[in-house]
């Protein structure tokens, strides 16, 4: 019995001491759950995913190579130039591109890498001379003229649109820290253990399917076309039932979506974000002018999306009108006179003259007209030094722009780009994550509105020399629009947009993003996006004149057809206005969605740009994250085991031994 008893107690002693030997630095954590001790193993990492795109041709963008999570031990990219093994790369911006055109080049070397992760910080951004993804003419195939070699984005790498068979993150600016820190300590263990490593899910559907382009996505259901919402609107409101002859149309637009590597950080501040800023002011600036009724023409704006992906907005808002669509009711098309698009505005220096140049195409009787009216304003606007120059003859063309679409399906129109560039975007960030906030200036932006402003009122036919010089730009207006769509704080939650939508978001984004459900020129809320809603309530407002049917019962009271309900997200009451203010859906003339389901279109002869239509799409996914964690060498895992085997059969022949003596015990009593 005593025997026994003493093996009892050298066994208790034995477990107690493999106990503390496990503890570190003598110190025993507890966990309460299992997500507890989940989150003390495993480190998540804050980033933005670049994602599997399709065309009718191919992919392009980041996947996992196959169905599971991959994991490999971070190294930084200068002491990575011969891989030994499998690895995710740790690279700094300035390298990216370098990076990945060794992959490219190198197959032994891209067979090694597993994933890449790119650091983030302002010191980077500063020390760059440029970073664009795009190409160095961004969608030359849609360009109305032949000068495929033309470069207006010399800084244009063009590495967005290639396919990469890893996932590529761009790190957040404290998971940069992280990160930097484990890659030393990799460095500093050289190959003795442990190792962190990192550990990717970024599965796309369409890789697990196998359906490698839109077409056969689209069938399987693994993807979906990317698309969205376009706006228009027109001040003052069109009297669609009146049986009295439509005024010609002056046009003026923009865009509101870019692109970038990165799916979620895509701001395009400069490209094209400045240029929707700079048209919501000129809205605002004009609706304070009395008598716009009494011009002889009409003024329209419109605000398209998609256009960075094939200029989806912009063909689709022809086609639609072709169709006698409900979302351009009221709008002929046939009665634009002109086109004024403002383009990429907010780098003119603001310490000199700030300097816009008007890149025209067209009739050159009505482009006399439009460069005429923009000189008017001009000298209107002479205590401001602003200069409106004429872009250079040598130009090929127009620069890439919406116009592009209108000169292709309209040759004969009158159109005008208003840019901050001559020859070359002064954007060495175009369609790159660095085309944030601090690549622009609001009083470049305030120029070139009130340019716009002043123009589109002359062209519409004001020639009061009072009424123009009373039209002035609300500066604090676009501060605050800078704040609310290029910055998270406070981003979306500003007072602003919150005035007009409930938004989803707090950090702006102004990715196109995919078309959900049946398109509609009454979007489902959660379907048309956050800018685009609030386009939609901006535009509404500006433009409209007060409802004679006062009731809180908005939107149902709201009668006719161009009574409509804004703010009505905001208080859940909202406020019936007249505005001709309409949701224009975004998204490739070669789709149709019949039976909750999308279809590609044979092509069709009569649309000149669907032979160029890529029609992108985007994959489904499940999940996306990356995490970190420690490992050890398999020497160290098998010893685990083995001590984890004889721990168990200790515990077990204690159990027995345990039995055993209480058992006699209780004879004994």
């Amino acid at each position: 019995m005593d025997s026994k008893l003493s093996l009892l107690f050298s066994l208790l002693c034995l477990i107690a001491r493999l106990r503390l030997s496990f503890s570190a630095s003598g110190e025993t954590k507890s966990f309460e759950s299992v997500p507890d001790l989940e989150k003390s193993m495993y480190t998540e990492v804050e980033g933005f995913p670049c994602v599997r795109l399709l065309n009718l041709s191919g992919e392009i963008g980041c996947s996992n190579p196959g169905r599971g999570n991959v994991v490999a031990p971070i190294v930084r990219f200068k002491n990575a130039k011969e891989l030994t093994g499998p690895a995710t790369i740790l690279v700094s911006i300035d390298e990216f591109e370098s990076l990945l055109t060794r992959v490219s080049k190198d197959s032994k070397f891209a067979e090694k890498v597993v994933g890449i992760l790119v650091e983030s910080g302002t010191q980077v951004q500063n020390g760059l001379s440029g970073f664009s993804p795009d190409v160095k003419f961004p969608q030359a195939a849609f360009a109305p003229y032949q000068s495929n070699n033309f470069e207006w984005n010399p800084a244009g790498s063009g590495i967005m649109w290639k396919p990469y068979n890893f996932p590529v993150f761009l790190l957040s600016q404290t998971s940069t820290s992280i990160l930097q820190e484990v890659a030393l300590r990799n460095e500093e263990s050289k190959s003795s253990y442990p190792k962190v490593v990192s550990e990717f899910d970024l599965v796309m559907q369409t890789t697990k399917s196998g359906t490698r382009d839109s077409n056969s996505c689209l069938k399987e259901g693994t993807c979906l076309p990317l698309g969205g919402y376009s706006v228009w609107s027109s001040i003052p409101p069109i009297n669609i039932s009146s049986p009295i002859k439509s005024k010609p149309i002056v046009l003026a637009m923009t865009s509101m979506d870019s692109a970038s590597f990165f799916r979620d950080k895509n701001l395009g501040a400069e490209s094209p974000i400045s240029g929707l800023i700079a048209l919501l002011a000129v809205v605002d600036a004009l609706s304070h002018i009395d008598g716009l009724k009494d011009l002889n023409k009409q003024l329209v704006f419109v605000v398209l999306t998609g256009e960075a992906w094939g200029y989806l907005g912009s063909r689709r808002f022809f086609l639609e009108s072709e169709q006698q669509s409900d979302t351009i009711k009221g709008l002929d098309l046939a009665m634009i006179e002109t086109v004024m698009e403002i383009g990429s505005v907010g780098k003119s220096l603001p310490e000199s003259s700030k300097t816009f140049f008007a890149h025209t195409a067209g009739d050159i009787s009505s482009l006399n007209g439009t460069l005429n009216a923009l000189q008017s304003a001009q000298e209107s606007l002479k205590t401001e030094s602003i200069i409106v120059k004429t872009a250079s003859t040598s130009n090929p063309g127009v620069p890439p722009s919406s116009l592009m679409t209108f000169l292709r399906k309209k040759p004969q129109i009158s159109g005008l780009v208003l840019e901050d560039f001559d020859s070359a975007f002064s954007n060495e960030f175009y369609h790159s994550h660095l085309d944030d906030l601090s690549n622009i200036n609001s009083t470049s932006i305030v120029a070139a509105a009130s340019l716009v402003a002043r123009s589109l009122y002359i062209l519409a036919g004001g020639k009061d020399p009072s009424a123009i010089s009373s039209i002035k730009i609300n500066a604090s207006l676009v501060d605050e629009l800078l704040g609310c769509l290029l910055n998270c704080e406070p981003g979306l939650s500003c007072g602003l947009v919150k005035r007009y939508i409930s938004p989803s978001t707090t950090c702006p984004s102004h990715y196109v993003g995919v078309i959900l459900g049946e398109p509609s020129s009454e979007p489902y809320p959660a379907y048309a996006g956050d800018i685009s809603r609030f386009v939609w309530n901006f535009l509404a407002d500006k433009t409209s004149i007060p409802s004679k049917n006062v009731s809180s019962s908005c939107p149902k009271d709201c009668k006719g057809d161009s009574e409509l309900c804004i703010r009505e997200e905001a208080d859940g009451k909202g406020v019936c206005v007249v505005s001709t203010t309409r949701f224009v859906p975004a998204y490739s003339t070669r789709l149709k969605y019949e039976s909750e389901s999308w279809t590609v279109l044979p092509l069709n002869s009569t649309d000149i740009m669907g032979v160029e239509d890529p029609v992108w799409t985007e994959s489904n996914w499940d999940t996306i994250k990356v995490r970190v964690y420690t490992v050890q060498n398999t020497a160290f895992d098998r010893l685990i085991l083995l001590l984890g085997i004889i721990v168990t059969l200790l515990a077990y022949l204690l159990i027995v031994i345990a039995r055993t003596v209480i058992r006699k015990a209780l004879k004994q009593d």
